[in-house]
């Protein structure tokens, strides 16, 4: 089956390739200067001429005498890495640079019609102007027996066409002393503005002889600006171009506007000719001048009829042309009509062939099935002996594992009971009560969840029992409640008890030590998971089920980040845990099912990811004679007691860190590591805390630090994506990193080098190491700020692409800004997209300076470079640089380069 659509796909590619144009092998950009009709014979004939050569594509552009959409023009096609490029320029200054870098690019260059002031380009195709302004000032000569006066009106000025015509005009004039130029106007080379330029002479100056505009348009322009004041017989109109067709240079000649004309070729199939030469590695001439040629009334006639029958002739070639499009359509449709039916044909064939093979291949699955069907009832026996084998495993495993808590608790008691003595001792120092205070609550939540391991082992084995008493539920909640009042204040979380009206009787036989197990860990997630001012409610209620029993429902609901609904099916299984950012023993819900259901009771679970979890749990009302036997639950009141404090682990209201000392970030979800780092960094640095990588982020960007500890497995936002976001972000990518971890796996420490971290800690950590490495990391980094205050470039530093970047904008606004004396770290911050304070930190730590200093120092540095290089006063450079006055202006120069400017003048002059 696989063969046959392999075959089909073959055989359906290779109609597409069959049916594809030939591949385009060249593209040819043209930047034409003007929108004329001299440009439209040339481009006409630049397309004709192409299509005599297989898979050349030419794409024309036209600037409408603007010289920025040319440059425009040019640059695109140098985007496109066209394989050549034809430009005519519109003024030479201007266009050169852009030519040139096509030129260095390596794209061949053919310069048409007008030259550039360079001689980076490939090959020019074009008629002599210089030559032509010669001859038509000996036409001129000639024509007025070498006395007259004349007026000329040129094309734009800073076009080389009508720069050489002037100048070869000029010399050929000089010949005849008696021909005067009487004035030359600059006519653009527009019909419009010649006409203007002509009627502002003829108001103002004496007699003129004879107009000469250097093309037939322009000389045009100047008969009709003649002819409104009736003055169009009292002079001769000469022009350049002699472009056959209606109201054209031929035409004018014919019927007397025009007294001659010169031929200037466009030479549009010579241009792809010698294109094609370079493209094609043939030789070709470099410089190709094309020929002109004098028109006036003995001859016009002659070229006109010539041209009326090229026209005709072409119209001819395009019809046939057309005609050969319309075949090749026919062609194209016939052949893709073919291919369709060959396709069908192939297809029924291909068909019946698998329909053949399907009876054959039926036949012999039936035999394979049955094979199989004995195979997979081997393999059934050999399953259920591998289940019962890892069962016993699991079972064996279990057992060393509940072992192991068991010799747990013997080091962690005898751990536990001397901290508490040596805490009522002899009075301690602040700092040894503070670390004691950190051994005893992490001693009890090591016991914490060693209980929890071994409740859930009994359960297993269904040696849980219950030690029911009577109790009042409500009035447990509101107790149990109060514990988490403060960590709700803490957290800006709105927390509320709904525990009903007080009429209804919430008395019921339950196990009070287990209940509050259950309420506990509940309550501690949804404050572990509930962000700054969201909300957690715990609702209690009564209602009767079908089997006429009352029930007690218990809800905890919250607007935390949610679980997806990929994980919330797994969420009470044992040692499950949703990702690395929610880390835990992967035990405390699945006791928390165990130990409602001991209850008769169901939880159940009901979670939107981004908007909340909501944990319902009904509990059968049974009431029931006092027992004797009452459940201790001192180690419960520990264990809840510790839920609270490792909750209570928030960092408190930051206050902008004392700007004299060096500033450290520490980012940790535990705030007894964090308590130990800041214990240990306080005497020599400014330390501010967040307990998350979202919350380090947002500190990072407002304050930013010196350096940055950062542990790596947290809640919200791990130590990995915050160490990415902090090197990508403008205001922070500077900042060193030092990422703190429990894992010892290399591959976790490339994962954190591969975000951009600069040092690596593994827990538990050595504090003289950590000192000693966050140490080397400022002093490195502040030689780093050391080079950058000194040189003037970034690119020779192991630094970031975004610090390089910021570097060169923040120069080029300084620059762009120079001048404004009202300028201020507020805008530049504005203009930069930071604030104040984070512009400058940010500048400090890039370049050892603040913005104001770098500032005065451009300024002074211009200042420098106008006085070397201008003769303006220096209190015109004192304003042009954006000083507010010349003694202000002074001092600073004397301070930065040594001497006063006058000095300096008096040394240059």
């Amino acid at each position: 089956m696989k063969n046959y659509l392999l075959f089909l796909i073959l055989c359906l590619a290779g109609i597409m390739m069959s049916c594809t144009r030939q591949h385009t092998r060249y593209r040819i950009g043209v930047s034409q200067c003007s929108d004329d009709e001299w440009r439209h014979k040339m481009n006409n004939e630049m397309v004709r001429e192409a299509l005599f050569y297989d898979g050349v594509e030419v794409e024309i552009r036209t600037a409408k005498d603007n010289n920025r959409n040319q440059i425009e023009d040019i640059k695109y096609f140098i985007d496109r890495k066209v394989d050549l490029l034809i430009v005519a320029p519109n003024e030479a200054a201007a266009i050169t640079p852009v030519i040139e870098k096509a030129y260095q690019q390596g794209i061949p260059v053919v310069v048409v019609d007008r030259k550039t002031l360079s001689d980076k380009y490939t090959a020019f195709v074009g008629a002599d102007n210089y030559e032509i302004g010669k001859d038509v000032g000996q036409y001129i000569i000639n024509r007025l027996n070498k006395t007259g006066k004349i007026l000329e009106i040129t094309g734009l000025e800073g076009s080389t066409p009508a720069m050489e015509r002037h100048k070869g005009l000029v010399e050929a004039l000089a010949e005849a002393p008696g021909v005067e130029l009487t004035a030359s106007v600059d006519g653009g080379w527009l019909q419009s503005v010649a006409a203007e330029k002509m009627d502002s002479i003829l108001s103002t100056a004496g007699d003129i002889d004879l107009v000469f505009a250097q093309n037939d348009r322009m000389a045009i322009g100047a008969y009709l600006s003649a002819k409104q004041k009736n003055q169009e017989h009292e002079m001769l109109f000469v022009g350049i171009d002699a472009l056959p067709g209606k109201e054209y240079g031929v035409e004018q000649v014919i019927t007397g506007v025009l007294d001659a004309t010169f031929i200037y070729p466009t030479g549009g199939d010579k241009v792809i000719q010698i294109a094609m030469d370079i493209l094609e590695k043939r030789p070709f001439e470099r410089d190709t001048k094309l020929s002109t040629a004098l028109v006036d009334k003995t001859n016009a006639r002659v070229m006109q009829l010539q041209t009326d029958h090229i026209t005709e002739q072409d119209g001819k070639i395009e019809r046939l042309n057309n005609q050969i499009d319309d075949y090749l359509s026919r062609y194209s449709a016939q052949t893709m009509f073919l291919y369709a039916c060959l396709i069908i044909l192939v297809l029924f064939a291909t068909l019946l062939a698998i329909i053949v093979r399907a009876y054959w291949t039926k036949n012999r699955m039936n035999m394979e099935l049955s094979r199989q069907k004995q195979k997979l009832e081997e393999q059934r026996d050999q399953l259920i002996s591998l289940s019962k084998q890892l069962e016993e495993a699991t079972h064996a495993k279990l057992v060393f594992f509940t072992n192991v808590s068991h010799d747990f608790r013997t080091p962690l008691t005898l751990v536990a009971d001397p901290v508490e003595q040596l805490l009522g001792g002899d009075p301690l120092t602040p700092k040894q009560q503070s670390l004691l205070k950190v051994v005893h609550k992490n001693v009890t939540i090591l016991l914490r969840l060693v209980n929890q391991i071994l409740d859930f082992r009994k359960y297993e084995n269904g040696k849980l029992e219950l030690m029911r008493t009577n109790m009042d539920l409500r009035a447990q909640l509101q107790e149990w409640s109060h514990s988490f009042k403060s960590l709700a204040v803490k957290k800006h979380i709105h927390f509320a008890l709904n525990a009903g009206d007080g009429q209804t009787d919430y008395r019921m036989a339950l196990d009070a030590e287990k209940m509050e197990r259950i309420y506990f860990n509940l309550l501690s997630n949804a404050f572990k998971f509930t962000p700054e001012n969201g909300s957690i409610s715990v609702t209690l209620s009564s209602f009767i089920k079908e089997d006429s029993k009352r029930y007690a429902r218990l809800v905890i609901a919250d607007t935390g980040t949610g679980i997806s609904a990929q994980h919330i099916r797994h969420i009470f299984d044992r040692f499950y845990q949703i990702d690395v950012n929610h880390a835990g023993s992967g035990i405390g819900l699945a006791l928390v099912k165990a130990f409602v259901e001991l209850h008769e009771g169901s939880i159940a679970v009901d979670s939107t990811e981004g908007k909340g979890t909501v944990f319902t749990i009904d509990l059968p009302v049974i009431v029931m004679e006092e027992a004797g036997a009452v459940q201790e639950v001192h180690e419960a009141r520990i264990t809840q007691q510790a839920v609270v404090e490792e909750l209570s682990d928030l960092e408190t209201e930051e206050v902008a860190p004392d700007e004299n000392k060096e500033c450290v970030l520490i980012i940790d979800d535990n705030a007894d590591v964090r308590d130990y780092v800041r214990s240990l960094l306080k005497d020599d640095y400014a330390v501010i805390e967040a307990a998350d990588g979202r919350a380090g982020l947002k500190k990072a960007m407002k304050y930013v630090p010196d350096a940055i500890i950062c542990d790596v497995m947290m809640p919200v936002m791990d130590g990995l994506e915050c160490c990415r976001q902090l090197k990508s972000e403008l205001q922070t990518s500077h900042i060193p990193v030092m990422l703190l971890t429990a894992c010892s796996l290399d591959e976790q420490r490339i994962q954190g080098f591969e975000c951009g971290a600069d040092s690596y800690i593994a827990k538990p950590f050595n504090s003289k190491l950590l000192l000693v490495r966050l140490r080397n990391l400022i002093d490195n980094h502040k030689r780093l700020k050391q080079f950058f205050g000194d040189r003037t470039t970034l690119s020779k530093e192991s630094v970031s692409e975004i610090d390089k970047g910021f570097a060169d904008r923040f120069r080029r606004l300084i620059e762009d800004n120079l001048s404004d004396s009202e300028l201020s770290v507020e805008d530049l911050g504005s203009k930069m997209g930071l604030s104040r304070v984070q512009l400058y930190r940010k500048i400090k730590a890039l370049t050892n300076y603040s913005p104001v200093e770098l500032l005065r120092i451009a300024r002074l540095k211009k200042a420098a470079s106008l006085l070397a290089s201008s003769e303006k006063t220096i209190s015109e450079i004192t304003y042009e640089v954006g000083f507010t006055s010349p003694s202000y202006f002074t001092k600073c120069y004397k301070e930065y380069f040594g001497e006063n400017p006058t000095d300096f003048l008096k040394r240059k002059g």
